[in-house]
């Protein structure tokens, strides 16, 4: 569960967010709005990029923002960003277990069992010792999941992770999204402008729109709600 009370950031004269307060109840939970609505600012906020002005954040009761952001990663806060954030010139198992390095104190059988097992996880234990820059864009958005759930996160940031990907390779990721909170017991937020996605992977669903909070709850409540269809969401998802 991840608390947010009143939570505030201030750009020079832009207020991205403005006093929102929300509460993530576990699971899959959805965030969704308009470009420059505060979605990736709020990711921002919780993995340490952003300092708020104002405003508390708690995960299962443990207040992040006291936390230093090396600290939030190793504690358990993970993301993917819209970019992927492979490194070209490793292989697959080489960036995973990247990351697995800095999140986690295990040894270096632990660190190599963790790897490989999150590759079967997502389907790319065929490519472990695949070059990153001979991959396709669908292999490298599962690469970026995979970075982000190896070992034992307690929240999963995952901001736009099929963008750029067809149909058939979204319902793909769609499968693995689902199954994260109870492979590792997370608290996972998806950032998507397909309401496809959105609708397959979460249960809940806050949407924000110039920091503010718009509607939140269960997402097929919520994208019903005829202030969300008609402002940010449109008829793609009646």
């Amino acid at each position: 569960m991840i608390e947010i009370a009143e939570l505030s950031v201030q750009f020079g004269g832009v207020r991205s967010l403005d006093e929102v307060t929300l509460t993530f109840p576990g699971g899959n939970c959805g965030l969704i709005g308009p470009n420059g609505a505060g979605k990736t600012t709020l990711f921002n906020v919780l993995s340490g990029f952003v300092t708020p002005v104002a405003g508390r954040v708690a995960v299962n009761g443990e207040d992040l923002l006291e936390m230093a952001d090396y600290r939030r990663a190793r504690w358990g806060v993970r993301r993917t960003f819209q970019t992927a954030q492979t490194i070209e010139s490793l292989t697959v198992y080489e960036n995973v277990r990247t990351v697995h390095e800095h999140a986690a104190r295990d040894s270096r059988p632990e660190q190599q069992d963790a790897v490989d097992d999150v590759l079967a996880f997502v389907g790319l234990s065929g490519l472990r010792d695949q070059v990153v820059r001979s991959l396709s864009q669908r292999d490298r958005r599962f690469i970026e999941v995979a970075r982000a759930i190896v070992g034992a996160p307690r929240v999963v940031l995952l901001d736009e992770p099929a963008a750029g990907l067809p149909d058939r390779e979204t319902d793909q990721l769609a499968q693995i999204i689902r199954s994260v909170p109870e492979r590792t017991g997370a608290t996972v937020i998806l950032v998507d402008h397909d309401m496809s996605l959105v609708q397959a992977c979460c249960d809940w669903t806050a949407v924000l729109d110039f920091g503010r909070v718009v509607a939140a709850g269960p997402t097929a409540e919520v994208l019903r709600d005829d202030r969300v269809l008609a402002a940010y969401v449109g008829e793609d998802a009646t």
